[in-house]
């Protein structure tokens, strides 16, 4: 290979966060950080304690400069307590306390969470307006339905990340809230005109743009107005046109995982990374489908494209350029990570955010009604199945009830008569999350409510469907804090 090969090489692999299986980097992931690699991207399935991030971080350093990056949003979506739950609450309950001061400590904490164990991007916040109730993949990642207390709040996030050198990554432009679509499974479409998308899907992202985000996720969500039947992704009309252009924004464009089916089942994984390179992204994170036998076709895919004229190797400098701005930021000399970082310095962090984020929880949660004295009490938790973004994190009220009998029940398989028996002379508590999604959950509730009206129901999505019930809690997301905060007022 010649030099000028090996230099092309470099930079179509500098455009890239691979992810990988296991807690420890694999060989050919070191191998091509000493190559030029982007990056890596971690999931819940990387992470074991925060000791072994800082170790598995420290290891990828080793190999090179990599961006290294994670979803840590808080709430439901969580990478570093993906095996129990998160100790800080979501945007929906940030936003419905609404207090810009307590979003930005939250997302300090959150920062300095991750700047402990090595990261330097997180992939948040999340700024669609959750404008459709049904939204199947955004819902409590949304700070909440109205643009501006959407807009003022991801400032604050964004505020809080990078103010100890965590890039923040304002997701998922131009907009993901307006859909009853999961882009993981398919191309939704945000079918509104120039207008409304102005007003609505992109007030946040500019809000953002003026505090200094230091990176913009692009949406695999088709705008008609803008990118015709192409999601945004794709899309130079929506990257460089829209984003770059009216919004102004030179930073770091992050792609949505690729291997989400609105890109797979359309163009495929390495034609839609060629094509959203063209269209204006700098790193393109592959999801955790990808192996390296993928990872080494996209790069051979860019170099085509490149040899081709396809691409423009320009597009790649620019592209490698802006992410060595990024690096040498988040490098910065006022990087704020604990001197005790590794596990130690980990838990004391941990601790903080535990405060922080128990205290943002207890502001978030509501009481509609009034919550009686518990006795012997039944909790049935009504199954609903996890989101792709979420993944399989618990969730439910078990961890602060130690002394309660706990049911996990499907809802459509649910003994209803059965149940009742069981909780017969003793308190009943059902948990839901995102009833008004799931008309099977609406049945079963409404089912048990109509036969015990002094059951609590305690909602631990979005509180959009209220049964009638003697008490109704609802915490704005299912993160660990959120369940404490809950399970606080009904032992009150």
């Amino acid at each position: 290979m010649s030099q000028s090969d090996r230099g092309l090489r470099r930079l179509a692999a500098g455009t890239l966060l691979v992810a990988f299986q296991g807690t420890t980097a694999p060989g050919w992931v070191l191998r091509e950080l000493e190559h030029g690699l982007g990056g890596v991207t971690l999931f819940g399935f990387n992470v074991a304690d925060p000791g072994q991030v800082l170790g598995l971080t420290s290891a990828l350093r080793g190999a090179g400069e990599p961006v290294i990056s994670l979803d840590e949003e808080g709430g439901d979506v969580t990478r570093l307590a993906y095996h129990v739950g998160s100790p800080y609450p979501g945007n929906a309950a940030l936003g419905a306390v609404d207090d810009v001061e307590l979003t930005r400590r939250v997302y300090r904490a959150i920062g300095s969470e991750l700047a402990a164990c090595g990261i330097n991007l997180d992939m948040a916040p999340s700024a669609d307006v959750n404008t459709e109730a049904d939204n199947p993949v955004i819902g409590t990642r949304s700070f909440g339905t109205v643009p501006e207390l959407v807009a003022r709040h991801t400032v604050a996030a964004v505020e809080g990340l990078q103010s100890v050198n965590v890039a923040a990554c304002v997701k998922h432009f131009p907009g993901h809230g307006a859909t009853r679509v999961d882009s993981h499974l398919a191309v939704p479409v945000v079918d509104v005109g120039l207008d409304v998308l102005r007003e609505r899907e992109l007030a946040p992202f500019r809000a953002a743009i003026g505090a200094g985000a230091k990176s913009v996720m692009t949406a695999h969500v088709a705008v008609p107005a803008v990118t015709g039947s192409t999601p945004a992704t794709l899309s130079g009309a929506a990257l460089t046109g829209l984003l770059r252009g009216e919004l102004g924004y030179d930073g770091v464009v992050v792609t949505d995982a690729l291997d989400m089916h609105a890109i797979t089942k359309s163009v495929g994984l390495a034609g839609g990374a060629v094509l959203t390179l063209a269209a204006g992204s700098d790193l393109l994170c592959l999801g955790p489908l990808p192996t390296y036998d993928d990872v080494q076709a996209i790069i051979a895919e860019i170099v085509s494209a490149v040899r081709e004229g396809r691409l423009p190797e320009s597009r790649l400098e620019e592209a490698a350029a802006r992410v060595a701005a990024l690096r040498s930021w988040a490098a910065g000399p006022e990087r704020a990570v604990p001197a005790a970082a590794g596990q130690n310095g980990a838990e004391q962090n941990g601790a903080e955010q535990n405060v922080v984020g128990l205290h943002a929880a207890r502001r978030a949660v509501r009481l509609t009604g009034a919550a009686t004295p518990l006795v012997e009490p039944l909790v049935i938790e009504v199954d609903t199945p996890p989101t792709i973004a979420v993944g399989d994190v618990p969730w439910g009220v078990g961890p602060w009830l130690p002394d309660a009998e706990i049911l996990r029940v499907k809802p459509a398989a649910a003994d209803v008569p059965g149940l009742l028996a069981k909780a017969d002379g003793r308190s009943l508590v059902v948990v839901v999350k995102d009833a008004h999604r799931h008309h099977e959950s609406r049945d079963l509730v409404s089912a048990l409510v109509s036969a015990r009206p002094d059951t609590t129901v305690i909602e631990m999505g979005l509180p959009v469907w209220q049964p009638d019930s003697a008490a109704y809690i609802a915490t704005y997301g299912a993160a660990r804090a959120n369940a404490q905060a809950a399970v606080e007022l009904l032992t009150a």
